[in-house]
């Protein structure tokens, strides 16, 4: 079968989606199936490689940053995705087409379509879906809203990663039905390793936005200084100088380490070292980074909102909290950090959940199973066809 994804993030350009996007585009591969990728290109990268056994098109589409892109980022990549799509497609024909994100990644996928009758699934991840970061993207969605309904109602399948995301975009558009195929996590790449549980170490991985909370933690931790503890914080973000002055105004930027971005690799070091890894999300599609501290046996605290309510079994993998509520993080965290051994059963079962629930072979089986009930898509057909260049 020979597939096309849509993609404005792909390793090591990207957070969460461009993760997932790579993994289930390297199980097609060992599958036997053809995948190239379009993404953005981003200073220094080869614009046309195979990496993995995927054929990755990186185009022009301005990217400014590693791990983010701005709204006229993502408009520039909308356009451009359009033109090099119809470009590669001049040559070679997909029997599918893939978009992670309607919204930069839909019109080419559309506009394959209706110019080669090529059918397409949208896979949504959170921020392209209305509703989702409404303190952030309101207007954005309220403009785009008649393109997402239209992408959205032209494609074969419309999937969400988590049963919470499916229902922020059943409520923005009912007539579209919406299956569910979660992310998954590589649990022997991110395995358990022999860890220390004390003093307590905790780890917070994610963009420094407000999306990810990571003033409640902070707040939360500032009247928990007389207890023992360090915290890391994996990432980067438009928030970071403002989130290292409110370390500075609570007294705890001595036991507050901002590491910054880290590519995929050296994330592994950051959870083996932690032994209590904090999510304090105001929304979350399905979090990446929750999956793989899982994987590496670490207890996860994180907020009631869709995605982890999915994942993290409340008093059995980890907590769940309230978001923005500091004084229950406070109080969970005061619990768990003086008490080493419940953590270590908490990230004992979140261990087992993971590996025997998600993983990216069943994600991957499962596009390829929607794939495979859609009419036009050929039933069989395993041989790697032309890449053009």
């Amino acid at each position: 079968m020979r597939i096309l994804l849509i993609n404005s993030e792909y390793p090591p350009v990207g957070g969460g989606a461009s993760n997932a996007s790579a993994n289930i585009a390297s199980y097609w591969v060992e599958e036997g199936h053809d995948v190239t990728v379009i993404t953005a290109h981003y200073q220094g990268f080869p614009q046309n490689k195979v990496e993995n056994g995927v054929r990755v098109i990186r185009i022009p589409a301005g990217r400014k940053k590693l791990d983010r892109s701005g709204p006229f980022e993502q408009l520039v990549f909308m356009f451009a995705a359009m033109w090099h799509m119809w470009r590669l497609t001049l040559n070679w024909t997909p029997d599918v087409s893939v978009a992670f994100f309607g919204v930069p990644s839909g019109p080419a996928a559309l506009l394959l379509k209706w110019w080669k009758g090529v059918p397409y699934i949208v896979s949504l991840r959170g921020s392209d879906v209305p509703g989702f970061r409404s303190y952030d993207f309101a207007v954005y969605h309220w403009f785009l809203a008649p393109l997402i309904k239209l992408i959205w109602r032209q494609a074969s399948e419309v999937i969400a990663n988590s049963e919470g995301l499916r229902g922020l975009a059943t409520n923005f558009d009912p007539t579209v039905p919406i299956q569910v195929i979660s992310n998954g996590v590589n649990s022997n790449q991110f395995h358990v390793s022999i860890r220390q549980w004390e003093p307590p170490v905790l780890l917070t991985v994610g963009r420094l936005v407000h999306q990810k909370g990571i003033d409640v933690l902070f707040r939360g931790l500032a009247s928990l200084k007389e207890m023992d503890w360090k915290l890391m914080v994996v990432g980067d973000g438009k928030d970071r100088n403002q989130l290292e002055m409110l370390t500075t105004k609570l007294e705890i930027h001595d036991r507050v380490e901002f590491v910054g971005w880290q590519p995929r690799d050296a994330l592994i070091d950051y959870y083996q070292a932690a032994n209590l890894y904090v999510h304090p999300s105001h929304d979350e599609g399905m979090s990446n980074a929750i999956l793989e501290a899982m994987a590496c046996g670490l207890p996860v605290l994180a907020t009631d909102v869709s995605g982890n309510i999915e994942v993290i079994l409340d008093g059995k993998t980890g907590m769940l909290i309230p978001p923005g509520d500091s004084h229950s993080l406070r109080q969970v965290l005061k619990e768990l950090l003086i008490d080493p051994e419940r953590r270590r059963a908490f990230g004992t079962a979140g261990r087992e959940r993971v590996v025997h629930s998600y993983s990216w072979e069943q994600t991957s089986q499962q596009y390829i199973e929607v794939f495979l009930g859609i009419n036009k898509v050929p039933k069989v057909n395993k041989v790697r066809g032309y890449y053009p260049e």
